[in-house]
C-alpha cells in the first residue's frame, strides 16, 4: 500500500491530507494560533468540585474552564500534586525524580473530594479538544511521546506494544530501556522501536526528559494557570505517529513550514528526509493531488460508489447513523449474493468515512439484510479488517438480529465537517445570467480600459474553456487582433472552476486587476 501526505498550509492556518494507494482517507485543518491540542500541559487550578460528576471544573488559563473526571486522574495522582506543590514552592530543585518519593496509588473507586481540594494546583495534560459546548477534557497522567517511546513521569516500568509480535524482540527492547530510562519514569516502547539500537533509543529518552525539564523550569516561574509545554504543531504529530516504512512521499507547498518540517525530520528520522518534497507548482497543490475533488466528492450527505451502491450519514446528539443502500443497478436476480457485495464494499467505505470525517462516539449501521450467517461473518470480518489501518481506538460487534452493526470509536476532537454544496456560479443564485454572447464585448471593453490606463502591465486573462477556445479560434483569433491592436501578447489560461460568463484579469505579479 502507497501512503502519502499532502500538506498545504500558509502563516495562519494549516491542512493536512493523508492518501493511500492515491484515496483520501484523512484530512486535518487547524489554525496556527489554535489554543487546546491534544497532549499540551498544562498548570491548572481547581475550581469547581462536583460530587454528583465526580469531577471537577479546572482553571488552565482560559475563559472556558476544562473538564476532569476521577477515572482520568489516573493511580499516581498524589505523587503529581505532591511534585507541582513542591516545585511551585521552590522545594524541589531539580527536575530528576531520583530523589522525589512516590506516593502510595490512588484508588479505582474514590471520591473527587478526597484527591482535592478548591484552589489547589495540579499538572494537567489535554485528553480530548473542546466539543460543541464542552471545554476540553484534561487528565492527569502525563504523557511525554516520541516516535519510539512514550516517557511517563511517577511511573517505573516498562511496557512494550502489543503489536510487536516477536518474544526475543520484546525482551531485547525491554531490557534496552530498562538499562537506560530515567529513574522513577516509566517508559512505553512504540511499534516504530522495532528493530532499533540502543542509540536511538538512548537519544530519543534523553529528549523526552528534556521536555520534563521544560515543563520544571516553567513551574517554577509563577503561581498562576497557564500553558507549560505545547504539543507539536499537527505536521509534526502526524509525522512523529505515523511515519514508517510504508509512507512513499510527504510533499508541503509553504516554504518556511517545509524547512521546518525537514529540520525535524532531520532530528528524528534523517533517513526520511528524502521522501520529503517541495510543491512548486502553480496550481493549488490540493488540485495539484486531486484532493479538493475527493473532498467534494467524499463529504456529502450520501457518498455513492463505483456501482452505484451509496450510504447516507446521519448525525444526532447521541450518535452517528448510517444506512446502506444497493443502489436502482445493482442485480436483484440472486438478492443474498448482492445484499453481501453491496455490505462488503460498502464496509471499506464505511471505515475510510469513518478516519476521513473523524467521527467518534457510537456509530450504528444498517447494512442490507441477510439472512446466512456465513456472510454475516464474512461482513464483520471485512469491517474489522478494513478498519485495522483505524489510529482511533474502536470496537467493532457482530451484526445483530436486526442487521444492525455498533461501533464505538475514539473521540478525542470534533467531527470533521465541510459543506460541499456551493452557490450557483453562473446566478450567484438568483436563477438569471447576463446574456452570454455580450461576454466577448465586456473582456473587450474591460481590456481596451486596462491598455489605455495601464499600458505597461504584462497581462494574462482567465476564462472558461469555451471562451478560452473561441478567444483562440483561427488564424485571425481575438486573441491575434489584440496583438495587432496593442502591440502587446495577452495571454489567456482556461480556467475549468470559472462558470461561462466569468472571467478576470492578472498582472505580471499575478494580482487580479479589479475594476469594479
Amino acid at each position: 500500500m502507497e501512503k502519502e501526505i499532502i500538506i498545504h498550509s500558509n502563516p495562519k492556518e494549516i491542512e493536512l491530507a493523508i492518501v493511500e494507494d492515491q484515496r483520501l482517507v484523512e484530512i486535518h485543518r487547524q489554525k496556527k494560533d489554535f489554543q487546546f491540542t491534544v497532549g499540551d500541559i498544562f498548570l491548572g487550578s481547581i475550581k469547581q468540585l462536583r460530587q454528583d460528576l465526580n469531577a471537577t471544573f479546572v482553571d488552565i488559563g482560559d475563559r472556558s474552564d476544562a473538564f476532569l473526571h476521577y477515572t482520568d486522574l489516573g493511580p499516581q495522582i498524589n505523587s503529581v500534586k505532591r511534585y507541582t506543590n513542591l516545585v511551585i514552592n521552590q522545594n524541589h530543585k531539580t527536575h530528576s525524580l531520583k530523589d522525589f518519593r512516590l506516593e502510595p496509588e490512588n484508588p479505582k473507586d474514590g471520591k473527587i473530594r478526597q484527591v482535592f481540594d478548591r484552589r489547589e494546583f495540579c499538572l494537567v495534560q489535554i485528553l480530548k479538544e473542546p466539543i460543541s459546548t464542552k471545554g476540553p477534557r484534561l487528565t492527569c497522567e502525563i504523557t511525554l511521546p516520541g516516535r519510539f517511546v512514550v516517557l511517563t513521569p511517577f511511573e517505573d516500568m516498562v511496557a512494550v506494544s502489543k503489536k510487536i509480535m516477536d518474544d526475543d524482540e520484546r525482551k531485547r527492547l525491554k531490557t534496552l530501556v530498562e538499562s537506560i530510562k530515567p529513574a522513577k519514569f516509566g517508559v512505553i516502547i512504540r511499534t516504530a522501536a522495532k528493530g532499533k539500537r540502543v542509540a536511538d533509543l538512548h537519544d530519543e529518552i534523553r529528549m523526552l526528559e528534556n521536555r520534563w525539564k521544560l515543563i520544571f523550569e516553567e513551574l517554577q516561574k509563577e503561581k498562576k494557570p497557564r500553558k507549560l509545554l505545547s504539543e507539536i504543531d499537527k505536521t509534526g504529530t502526524i509525522i512523529r505517529d505515523m511515519l514508517n516504512d510504508s509512507f512513499n512521499r510527504i510533499t508541503m507547498d509553504f516554504k518556511p513550514d517545509f524547512d521546518a518540517t525537514q529540520e525535524y525530520l532531520k532530528n528524528i528520522a534523517p533517513e526520511k528526509t528524502k521522501i520529503l518534497k517541495h510543491y512548486k507548482g502553480n496550481k493549488h497543490i490540493f488540485d495539484q493531488f486531486h484532493i479538493n475533488k475527493q473532498i467534494k466528492s467524499s463529504f456529502g450527505k450520501a457518498p455513492t460508489l463505483k456501482s452505484g451502491a451509496y450510504i447516507i450519514i446521519e448525525h444526532t446528539e447521541a450518535m452517528h447513523v448510517i444506512d446502506v443502500n444497493s443502489g436502482p443497478k445493482s442485480n436483484r436476480e440472486n438478492q443474498e449474493e448482492t445484499a453481501l457485495r453491496v455490505n462488503v464494499e460498502t464496509a471499506k467505505e464505511i471505515a475510510r468515512q469513518l478516519r476521513l470525517r473523524d467521527i467518534g462516539g457510537l456509530i450504528i449501521i444498517d447494512f442490507i439484510d441477510m439472512r446466512k450467517g456465513e456472510n454475516k461473518s464474512t461482513l464483520y470480518k471485512a469491517m474489522r479488517e478494513y478498519m485495522r489501518n483505524d489510529r482511533a481506538q474502536h470496537t467493532i460487534l457482530p451484526l445483530s438480529k436486526f442487521g444492525l452493526m455498533q461501533i464505538t470509536r475514539q473521540r478525542v476532537k470534533p467531527s470533521v465537517k465541510i459543506d460541499t454544496m456551493e452557490v450557483c456560479p453562473s446566478c450567484d443564485g438568483s436563477g438569471k445570467i447576463n446574456a452570454s454572447t455580450l461576454i466577448t464585448e465586456d473582456i473587450a471593453r474591460d481590456l481596451d480600459y486596462i491598455m489605455n490606463n495601464m499600458p505597461n502591465s504584462k497581462l494574462s486573462l482567465h476564462v472558461h474553456p469555451f471562451v478560452y477556445a473561441f478567444l483562440k479560434k483561427g488564424l485571425k483569433s481575438e486573441q491575434v487582433q489584440w496583438f495587432m491592436k496593442y502591440k502587446k501578447w495577452i495571454k489567456i489560461n482556461a480556467e475549468p472552476s470559472f462558470n461561462l460568463n466569468k472571467y478576470k484579469f492578472f498582472n505580471n505579479f499575478e494580482d487580479e486587476i479589479r475594476l469594479n
